[in-house]
């Protein structure tokens, strides 16, 4: 590994830890954890306890205990899938949706990068895909 890409590692690790850090302070202000938060962040429309638990990049127990948390607190509910019988879809109520463009508003407006341009944001984007084996 040359000094430049231990540099590059260390400045993304910085910066991952400035996001979560940053995704912390939100969720204490709307009352919830940072993996309850980030559980609502993902929650972009009806997902399984699996498909939750991929984006949230954890075991679908961990996911689980997230979603029962929130399930109590009347944000998200557990609903039929309409294509497979033993699954589970997990949809936010009404008060989750609110809660949800809270959040998504209060992460995009004091975010770590908040200070890129779009034009910046796109190039870094695709830049961390492509790094990753990720991109299209």
């Amino acid at each position: 590994m040359t000094i430049a890409e231990r540099e590059l590692c260390g400045l993304v690790s910085g910066l991952a830890q400035e996001i979560e850090a940053h995704i912390r302070v939100l969720a204490a202000k709307l009352n919830l954890t940072a993996p309850q938060a980030i559980a609502l962040r993902e929650l972009t429309g009806p997902l399984t306890m699996r498909e939750l638990a991929g984006r949230m990049t954890c075991e679908p127990s961990n996911a689980t205990f997230v979603v029962d948390r929130l399930e109590s607190q009347g944000l998200v509910v557990r609903e039929p899938h309409p294509t497979d019988r033993r699954a589970k879809q997990l949809v936010l109520t009404p008060a989750g949706a609110e809660l949800r463009a809270q959040l998504i508003e209060a992460f995009v407006g004091n975010s770590p990068l908040a200070a890129l341009t779009d034009q910046e944001q796109k190039s870094l984007r695709e830049l961390l895909l492509r790094a990753s084996g990720r991109s299209r």
